[in-house]
């Protein structure tokens, strides 16, 4: 029988370590590189009630379908699907409206919260740079279920997409804190002080949303 997790063999671990990833629903037995592996397996093997346990406290999957309401940069928006050959997703009053392939319909969707996410991260990661006096090199997305953003020392700045279906004082204090690192790579004190001047307000709320409510991002779109 094939374990119901991944197993990680990890450089700096001390112990043994079974977690699941609520992003992904996915459970990792990490091991210490020297560690014997038949017992840890065993050990883990004696969790399966665990992590099963925790899998039923997951969000659950939701997935792009007609009826679906999406909260797009802060506004309600109901899928709507009509049969026809238009393909273009176009907002039209308090829906998203689309026709063309119904089974297509998941990827057009995706693809349209993609192109809404990377305009508005991009704007506001311009109007904070400017506040804050530096320069990006580039704003880009992905979906990393392990970061909301990231900053590189060549300036480039890397969101989630799925930010766009966040509160959008959630995704501003985000950029803020991206954007702070292009003068402090580093995590102190006077670095904080930046992201809370530039954001203009205590960024700690946001943060606090995204523990508890950001994982539920991960499942829109899933259908498993």
């Amino acid at each position: 029988m094939s374990a119901p997790f991944e197993v990680v063999r990890h450089p700096t671990a001390r112990r043994i370590r079974l977690s699941l990833d609520p992003a992904s629903g996915v459970a990792r037995l990490v091991v210490p590189k020297r560690a014997a592996l038949k017992p840890a397996l065993a050990w883990a093997q004696g969790k399966v009630a665990w992590i099963a346990e925790q899998r039923a406290r997951l969000p659950q999957p939701r997935p792009y379908g007609p009826g679906m309401v999406l909260t797009v940069a802060d506004r309600p928006l109901t899928i709507v699907w009509e049969p026809g050959s238009r393909r273009r997703v176009e907002v039209i009053g308090e829906t998203l409206s689309l026709s063309g392939p119904l089974d297509t319909l998941p990827r057009r969707v995706e693809t349209w919260l993609k192109r809404q996410a990377l305009d508005r991260l991009a704007a506001e990661t311009a109007a904070y740079a400017a506040k804050a006096g530096v320069t990006v090199s580039k704003v880009a997305i992905g979906d990393a279920r392990g970061r909301w953003g990231s900053c590189a020392h060549d300036g480039v700045i890397r969101y989630s997409w799925r930010l766009i279906l966040a509160p959008g004082w959630v995704l501003q204090a985000t950029v803020a804190h991206e954007v702070a690192h292009r003068v402090h790579m580093n995590h102190a004190p006077a670095f904080h002080a930046l992201v809370e001047r530039l954001y203009g307000s205590d960024p700690t709320p946001a943060r606090a949303w995204l523990r508890t409510h950001g994982a539920g991002l991960h499942w829109i779109g899933r259908s498993s």
